[in-house]
C-alpha cells in the first residue's frame, strides 16, 4: 500500500529499548479532506527518513500491522499501527493523473500496404 502527501513532521529518532528503535512521520494527503497519517519506522528503516523536511511531497509504502492484547482485568484490546519500508521524493511536476490518450495526429499512415495482397480478415 501507499500514501502520498506533503511532509507535516519528521519527529527524532526514539529508543524504546536496547534492542527496538523507531522514527514516526507525518504525511498530510492531498484530497477533499486531507488526513494526517502517522506513520512509523523502526530499526534500520529510521534512517531512510534523514534526507526528509517538512513540505516535501513524498509517497510512502506501508504495511498495516495489528496485536492483541489482554489487560490486566483480562479484556482483550486491538491495536493498529502503520509501518513505513520506502518513502520516495515526489517531484513538483509529476503528472497527479493518468497521461493524456494519444489523438489521430499522434499516429501516421501505414506506408508499407501492399494492394495486391487479398484482405483475409474475417470481418
Amino acid at each position: 500500500m501507499e500514501v502520498t502527501g506533503k511532509v507535516k513532521v519528521v519527529n527524532p529518532e526514539q529508543q524504546v529499548s536496547a534492542s527496538f528503535k523507531k522514527r514516526e512521520l507525518v504525511v498530510t494527503t492531498e484530497e477533499q479532506y486531507p488526513q494526517h497519517i502517522l506513520i512509523e519506522f523502526t530499526q534500520d528503516k529510521c534512517d531512510l527518513l534523514s534526507s526528509y523536511k517538512q513540505g516535501d511531497a513524498v509517497k510512502v509504502s506501508i504495511n498495516l500491522r495489528g496485536r492483541e492484547w489482554v489487560n490486566p482485568q483480562g479484556e482483550t484490546r486491538y491495536f493498529n499501527s502503520i509501518q513505513g519500508w520506502r518513502i520516495e521524493r515526489m517531484s513538483a511536476d509529476a503528472p497527479t493523473q493518468a497521461p493524456p490518450m494519444p489523438t489521430a495526429e499522434t499516429f501516421a499512415p501505414a506506408t508499407n500496404v501492399n494492394e495486391d495482397e487479398p484482405d483475409d480478415l474475417p470481418f
